[in-house]
């Protein structure tokens, strides 16, 4: 088929806008591992890219290249690439409904989309409607409150108190990852907490939740005619702060061996079929407590655990991806070999001699890109092994190399 593969930070969503090179690590990550694995499996590829990427010459093993240099020029050359490709897969936040109005356009072409349809990412991306349906159906998740930025601070700090225990945790109606998210231990952080939620989300309603000690970790799933199938558990490295900070996520372990992975499955596997429209990829984000499995989020896209994911899979992912959403089938054997460990690296902004040499380096998922506008670069980083310490051992080890070629500066 001919495919064309859409990711928001590095396609030109943020054209002629910064780039976050901490979220453009992740975004051009699992845009290159996607384009591998769509390769392997025999498509041709068209991928649009940010100007300021396309002209570093980045690792990337698509046909066909657009750059996009202007506002709004990614839409426009979506839609008209769109209908003339066989399919398209969009990597998109929900925030804002970016996600959900990119996937409509598409949806307009007529063409084959491999993402899960816009009126169920509609409900998901909606953090009140999500929670609303799981605690309907019985599936464990934090105690949700839903309030207002409009509300009195002193309306919000009485109902916080009347309906939960502290620490609990702030976070935008329609936020993605860790953005806008706090973690609050008194009442005298939450007039902070409300105003760092305002500045990634434009809604005017935000959730507030119990917070639940334990494991961040996430279920990939493949999603076709309202079933769902979880073929890998994750763990997540997540840096919750509290309002005065930024919180990430900062990387995480495929596959990850746990003794509530099975009930982590079948929760996740529950959790999607509430949803009518899901397809594809998704991600459901967990918290594995002492004895217990509670959702956290829905994510109705490649999630960034997809480039672990696509090195230990006995699988081609990706072209699992298409066969379920074409044809409602799942692979009949599934499993992993070894362990993979990524993470974020921040350094110094490198050379452009530098970033060349980097990106040659097997282990680097996405290379750390010296954008003019920003001093410092972020690259996301991969090891391997037959155990999780070896994986481990493997990503330190490379970063070490990223670091020498850094500090050499050539």
């Amino acid at each position: 088929m001919r495919i064309t593969v859409y990711e928001h930070m590095s396609s030109g969503g943020y054209a002629g806008l910064p780039i976050s090179n901490s979220v453009l690590s992740e975004g051009f990550g699992m845009l290159r591992t996607v384009i591998n694995d769509f390769k392997t499996a025999g498509n041709e590829i068209t991928v649009l890219l940010d100007g300021r990427i396309s002209k570093l010459n980045p690792p990337i093993n698509a046909d066909y290249t657009v750059p996009i240099f202007y506002p709004q020029e990614a839409k426009s050359f979506l839609a008209n690439i769109a209908s003339i490709d066989d399919s398209v897969l969009i990597i998109a936040p929900e925030t804002g409904q970016t996600l959900q109005s990119l996937i409509e356009l598409v949806e307009k072409t007529g063409k084959v989309s491999l993402n899960s349809e816009s009126s169920a990412i509609s409900k998901v991306a909606n953090k009140a409607i999500l929670h609303r349906v799981l605690a309907k159906n019985h599936l464990p998740t934090p105690k949700t409150l839903v309030l207002s930025v409009k509300d009195d601070l002193a309306k919000v700090k009485r109902v916080v108190k009347t309906k939960l225990s502290y620490p609990i945790v702030f976070k935008p109606m329609d936020g993605v990852s860790c953005s806008g998210l706090s973690i609050v231990k008194k009442e005298a952080q939450i007039e902070h907490a409300i105003a760092k939620i305002k500045v990634p989300s434009a809604e005017e309603n935000f959730v507030v939740q119990e917070y639940i000690e334990g494991q961040a970790a996430s279920v990939s799933l493949l999603c076709a005619k309202g079933k769902a199938l979880a073929i890998s558990l994750n763990q997540q490295t997540v840096k919750a702060s509290g309002p005065e900070e930024a919180s990430c996520y900062e990387g995480g372990s495929v596959p990850f061996d746990h003794p509530l992975k099975e009930k982590a499955f079948a929760i996740s596997e529950k959790v999607v079929g509430c949803f009518e429209g899901l397809r594809g990829y998704v991600g459901v984000d967990l918290i594995l407590a002492k004895d217990n499995v509670f959702v956290v989020d829905v994510n109705p896209r490649l999630t960034t655990s997809y480039v672990g994911l696509s090195r230990v899979a006995n699988f081609n992912v990706a072209e699992a991806l298409v066969t379920a959403v074409m044809k409602g089938e799942f692979p009949e054997r599934l499993g992993t070999t070894g362990y993979v460990s990524f993470s974020k690296l921040k350094i110094p902004k490198p050379t452009t001699s530098s970033f060349q040499k980097i990106s040659q380096i097997s282990e680097v998922v996405s290379p750390p890109f010296p954008l003019n506008d920003n001093q410092k670069a972020c690259g996301l980083i991969a090891g391997k092994g037959d155990s999780m310490e070896q994986g481990r051992i493997q990503l330190e080890e490379a970063k070490k190399r990223v670091l020498n070629i850094v500090n050499r500066g050539k």
